[in-house]
Formats: C-alpha cells, sequence, structure tokens
C-alpha cells in the first residue's frame, strides 16, 4: 500500500505538520518538516509552492511562483517564526495561472485562517457568488481561496467557531476533487483536513503528527500511517489523530506501515 500510495497524482503535493515540543527542546522545527517534505512530492509536478505556521497568535506564510527553490530563496530573506504547527503545498495551476498570488496558502477570517488544496472545486463559481454577496472580497483567481473564505463564513456562523466541524460542514457544499488541510489562530495546536476523490494520509509519530498527500510527505519522519477514506474529515494534534465522516459521525482510516524507508 505504501508504493500505491506514493504513485497516485501526478500533480500538487500537501505536508501538515504538529508538534508538541520545539527544537530548543529536541522537537522537530514545523518549517522544517514542511519543507522537507514539499521537497519530497516535486516529483508530483507544480509550479508554485508555498508554506504557513501559526507563531504569536498569528498565521504568517510565504508563497512563490516557480520552483521550490524560489520559495527557499524568499524564506532566506524573509524567514518564518519558529513554530510547531506547518502546513505546505506545491500547486499545478487550475483556476487561475502560476502567479505569487494564485499560489497556496489562501488566507481568510481576517488572516488568521490558512488553507491549502489540491484537486478542483467545481461549483466554486456559485459559491464564489454567494461569498461575493456577503462581502467577501477575493484577492486571487482560485477555486481554493473560494474553499478558504466558505470555510471561515461556517467557522464564524454555522460551526461555533469550532474548526473540525467547520470542516465537516464546508466539505458538504464542496463538489469535486479535493483534499484539504487548515490551521486556524484560535486553534493553534491543531490541523484539520478533509478528502473527497483525492488522497490523504496520516503520519503517526511521537508527540507529532503529519499529513500529506501521500506518505513521501512525511517519509523522513515515521513510517506509521493511515489512509483517509473517502469524504472524511481528520483533525490532528501533537497526540492525537480522530476521524469523522463528514456529517460528524466517527469513523476510521485504514492503518498500515510503510513498507519502504527515505
Amino acid at each position: 500500500r505504501g508504493n500505491r500510495l506514493g504513485r497516485v497524482s501526478p500533480m500538487c503535493g500537501i505536508v501538515g505538520f504538529v508538534s508538541s515540543s520545539t527544537p530548543e527542546s529536541a522537537g522537530h522545527s514545523a518549517l522544517d518538516v514542511v519543507m522537507a517534505g514539499l521537497t519530497r512530492l516535486e516529483y508530483r509536478g507544480y509550479d508554485s509552492a508555498g508554506v504557513a505556521v501559526i507563531a504569536d497568535d498569528e498565521v504568517e506564510y510565504r508563497k512563490k511562483a516557480g520552483k521550490l527553490s524560489n520559495l527557499i530563496g524568499e524564506l532566506e530573506a524573509d524567514p518564518l517564526p519558529e513554530s510547531t504547527i506547518g502546513i505546505g503545498h506545491t500547486r499545478w495551476a487550475t483556476h487561475g495561472g502560476p502567479t505569487d498570488r494564485n499560489a497556496h496558502p489562501h488566507v481568510a477570517d481576517e488572516g488568521r485562517l490558512a488553507l491549502i488544496h489540491n484537486g478542483i472545486i467545481e461549483n466554486y463559481a456559485e459559491l464564489r457568488e454567494e461569498l461575493l454577496a456577503k462581502g467577501v472580497e477575493f484577492l486571487s483567481e482560485t477555486d481554493t481561496e473560494v474553499a478558504a473564505h466558505l470555510l471561515a463564513d461556517v467557522y464564524r456562523h454555522a460551526a461555533g467557531q469550532d474548526l473540525t466541524r467547520a470542516m465537516q460542514l464546508a466539505s458538504q457544499r464542496l463538489e469535486g476533487a479535493f483534499t484539504l488541510l487548515a490551521v486556524h489562530v484560535d486553534h493553534p495546536d491543531r490541523v484539520v483536513a478533509s478528502r473527497r476523490n483525492s488522497p490523504l494520509v496520516v503520519g503517526l509519530g511521537e508527540g507529532e503528527n503529519f499529513l500529506g498527500s501521500d506518505v513521501s510527505g512525511f517519509i523522513d519522519f515515521t513510517r506509521e500511517a493511515i489512509e483517509l477514506e473517502q469524504d472524511q474529515v481528520v483533525t490532528i494534534t501533537a497526540d492525537a489523530v480522530e476521524i469523522s465522516d463528514f456529517r460528524g459521525g466517527p469513523a476510521e482510516g485504514k492503518r498500515f506501515t510503510v513498507d519502504w524507508d527515505a
């Protein structure tokens, strides 16, 4: 199964990470983990890349069109703060060209939420019009930014500011193929993700957990994994993995050990 999950899609890569400890206390740097994962996922094909972390009650992110080396240069020129939580993405342009502005992550809820996405949201135009009518201002041409603002709207008005519940409700409204990963400053200890018609795998560590579009995204750190099933939401913290379906019911993935190493 490890080999199969390593060959799923030729486009886009996704990585998420949460740890209970900082590098100063013998933990991994979120940015280092995310960048290592994106480097291993380069084979999937992409035209822009970006990362986001939460630090000091803020979402901090960097994103650049072009190869991962461009993002590395941006991070060297404008470093991100140390963090124990991060998400990263390599994008193959679908809605909107390969520009800095269209690269992931996209932010919403006044910059308090960041979201990355693999796949295509087929009903994004309808959702975009709905959100425009509510006063949302879009900064990109992407279907992903629509998903970010939808999640933020649901989070504020329908989910009681529960990020997991918001992901469940928002995912019910999306049509197409998607893997979504989101972080929010209100919940600096977790990454929440969902999948439909697009792969997502959890990596299980000790005092840290991972997400990836395939196991290459975290194979440097663990070979214990859970494959998410169709229409599932997962919330990872440093010490727990909780899986549900889109309606909020309990669910399980398929646990396995990857039979190859880094």
